[in-house]
């Protein structure tokens, strides 16, 4: 009987000291520099919206804030090595829409589901573009869609990877023009930025992107937008016309995103910390000129809005995915 009664207190004590130290977790964080994982290569959009946001967060997390880019497989790598981090909260990935709904959606063996992560709030979105060279003989996108049509096989485009939004635009309107499985050929590079450069250096005649990494280039003449998946025309590119008003509306249902990721099983004290953090970014005027220079639109929510949200995301393109037959290896 009292060694039944020294077990009980002791498993009484050891639960209200992993309570209490828990508690002291929470508060004491974060107590060193904190560590944004892009899982795409530097200059993406990934990496952008990662050093946006590190430029402000020791404002209001009173500590240093690094990027580590840590590419491959579509940004599964840099994923899959947050998912296994310490879930203290000093460690986050800039979760996008092709590391984190796309590929998900469309390959089953992936390492990480799409919720296997603890939401710690959505941050801009991304409106997406087709461009080709400035030099290029295509002005409209109607004149890319019949370029394609009219020489299957024969046309290249960029993109961030397999599985990516940058291949999930094209894949959309070669299936709604019925022009087939391969019509243009995809060509995958480590992340957005060098999928633009493709497209500006010439190895490939097309490619479809967030607008942040072709921004630059647009303005500068360089690259020639031929539409837009926003609902009205973009204002950093007021001639170009949305994709309803192209005639292929159906492009509007790609967009892409930026989120912040913990591991999972963060703790709740932990995730209101940053919750609270990303509110303030929202309004710092720094951090929401640095994304609209970089063509994202700022759209700080909450970690339980950034669930729903991106719970739909994964539902399209699991869909998506699963109506045009895609099946990631």
């Amino acid at each position: 009987m009292k060694l039944g009664i020294i077990r009980s207190a002791a498993a009484c004590c050891g639960i209200v000291l992993g309570f209490a130290a828990s508690q002291a977790h929470a508060q004491s964080f974060p107590n060193r520099p904190l560590l944004v994982v892009a899982p795409f290569s530097a200059g993406g959009d990934s990496d952008l919206a990662a050093r946006n946001l590190t430029a402000v967060l020791p404002k209001y997390l009173k500590q240093n804030a690094i990027v580590m880019n840590k590419v491959g497989a579509s940004g599964a790598i840099g994923s899959e090595y947050v998912k296994n981090a310490t879930p203290d909260g000093h460690t986050v990935l800039l979760a996008r829409v092709g590391s984190q709904a796309t590929l998900p959606a469309m390959k089953p063996d992936l390492s990480y589901k799409w919720d296997d992560f603890t939401f710690l709030g959505l941050l801009e979105l991304n409106p997406y573009v087709c461009a080709v060279h400035a030099e290029s003989p295509w002005r409209t996108f109607s004149d890319l869609v019949e370029a394609i049509r009219k020489a299957p096989g024969k046309l290249r485009y960029s993109t961030a990877g397999i599985g990516t939004i940058h291949e999930m635009g094209p894949q959309l309107l070669f299936d709604s023009q019925k022009l087939g499985r391969e019509p243009a050929i995809q060509v995958p590079y480590k992340g957005g930025g060098e999928a633009a450069t493709a497209v500006l250096g010439r190895h490939v005649e097309f490619g479809c992107s967030n607008i942040g990494t072709v921004l630059p280039f647009i303005r500068g003449k360089q690259l020639r937008a031929l539409v837009t998946t926003t609902p009205e025309r973009y204002k950093e590119i007021p001639d170009v016309l949305t994709a309803k008003e192209a005639g292929y509306p159906v492009l509007e249902r790609i967009i892409g995103w930026s989120a912040l990721y913990g591991p999972p099983r963060m703790e709740r004290k932990v995730v209101a910390i940053w919750a609270d953090a990303l509110q303030k970014v929202a309004a710092d005027p720094q951090w929401i000129s640095a994304t609209e220079k970089i063509g994202s639109v700022p759209f700080i929510r909450s970690p339980e809005e950034t669930a729903k949200f991106v719970r739909e995301q994964y539902e399209t393109y699991f869909q998506l995915g699963k109506s045009l037959g895609i099946v990631l290896k």
